[in-house]
Order: structure tokens, then C-alpha cells, then sequence
């Protein structure tokens, strides 16, 4: 893949970094320079001077090639403009985000373009780590309709398959995290003490998959 970032802050070098490191050719657009520092000696790929909404500049970093855009630089008008660029005009399909007012984020992912809302993000990070109880929402798709969030499974459940919990909730379980790492849930998967499970949910349903997941099992204690 060839993939064009918005922005050398911290988060764009980054993941031109981790891009680059697995196999993908990189452009990095930046209106300063010296931010093109952060990328180190060893970066491979291109830099460019200039606006990511600009579009010569896009062409210099390969946009009409391109098969995916991340817009990371700090401001939120920037990466939304340069976003619908890429996605509208050079026909990009793979493009996404970063935008720090939660709100805004909201409206674009209605019209179809995934965005990463900084602050939201965050928070909903630190909330899960400090009030395990209730569900947190890490997820929703761009129409607003489905979403994954962080269920609190009782401890009866713990040794019961996977599949007994999803049928008693009538959902599905995305993933789960078992010693930080995140795994796909099989048909034999076992639920474990300690494991963190995320389920796929629409509104009208959350509260009940929520209340399954948290009260003991048919036949638990």
C-alpha cells in the first residue's frame, strides 16, 4: 500500500513508522519543515512541504496512487478539509481522521468519514480503567447504528463457553482482551477470570446485553 499522513506530530511520525515498518511506502505532509525531524535518519519514505489540502501538494505525496490518507495534524477544519479532499476528489477509499471536538467528530462520521475524537477516545480509555462497572463505548460505525462496547461480565460466567453468553444476550462478542492482549473469540473460547469482553450492540439493545452479561448465568450462583 501506499499510504499519504497529514501531519508530523508525534502521531503522524508514528505511524509513518509503524506503516513503513511493515512493508508500505509513506508520504508524510507537513507545513513545517522541521517537524519532518520526528521521522529520524532512517525513514525512507516522502516528505513534502506544504498544506494537506492543497492540491499540488497532495500530488507530491503521491495522493492519486495513494490507497489510503490519515489526516493527524493538530487542527480539526485542516484534517476534515483535507480528509473530503482525498476522499472526494482523488477518489482515495481508505481515509480517516484524527479531530479533537467530540461533536464534529459525530457529523463527519455521518457523512462517511471515520474519525479518531482524541478527547473522547481518551477519556472513555481512563473511565474503563478506573470504573470497570457499566459498559463504555469504544466504537460506533459511521451510520451511527452499531457499536462495540466494553460489557462487565459476572463472575459466573467465568468458565462458561463464550457462545452460551452471546446466546443469552442475543449479541455477539467482537473481542476480547485476555493478559492485554486481544483475542478472537472461537467456538471452544472459554470465558476466564480477569478477561475484558466487547460486544457488538445496536442502542436498543446495549442496556439488555449489558444487564445479561453482568447478572449470573441460568443456573449460576
Amino acid at each position: 500500500m501506499h499510504v499519504v499522513i497529514m501531519g508530523c506530530g508525534r502521531v503522524g511520525s508514528t505511524l509513518a513508522h509503524s506503516l513503513e515498518s511493515r512493508g508500505h511506502s509513506v508520504a508524510v505532509i507537513d507545513q513545517d519543515a522541521d517537524a519532518f525531524r520526528r521521522l529520524g535518519p532512517d525513514f525512507a519514505g516522502i516528505t513534502v512541504t506544504g498544506a494537506g489540502f492543497d492540491g499540488d501538494v497532495l500530488r507530491q505525496a503521491g495522493i492519486e496512487r495513494a490507497d489510503a490518507f490519515a489526516a493527524v495534524s493538530s487542527g480539526d477544519n485542516s484534517n476534515i478539509i483535507s480528509a473530503r479532499l482525498a476522499r472526494e476528489t482523488f477518489g482515495v477509499s481508505r481515509v480517516a481522521a484524527r479531530i479533537y471536538d467530540q461533536r464534529r467528530a459525530q457529523v463527519y462520521e455521518r457523512l462517511g468519514i471515520p474519525t479518531v475524537a482524541t478527547v473522547r477516545w481518551t477519556a472513555d480509555r481512563m473511565l474503563r480503567h478506573l470504573v470497570p462497572e457499566g459498559n463504555v463505548e469504544i466504537f460506533r460505525d459511521p451510520t451511527s447504528t452499531v457499536s462495540i462496547v466494553e460489557v462487565p461480565v459476572h463472575k459466573d460466567w467465568v468458565g462458561r463457553p463464550v457462545h452460551a453468553l452471546e446466546e443469552a444476550a442475543g449479541a455477539r462478542v467482537a473481542y476480547l482482551i485476555r493478559f492485554g492482549i486481544g483475542t478472537l473469540p472461537t467456538t471452544s473460547s472459554v470465558v476466564q477470570e480477569g478477561d475484558q469482553l466487547f460486544m457488538l450492540v445496536t442502542d436498543d439493545i446495549v442496556a439488555t446485553v449489558t444487564s445479561v452479561a453482568s447478572t449470573p448465568p441460568e443456573g449460576g450462583h
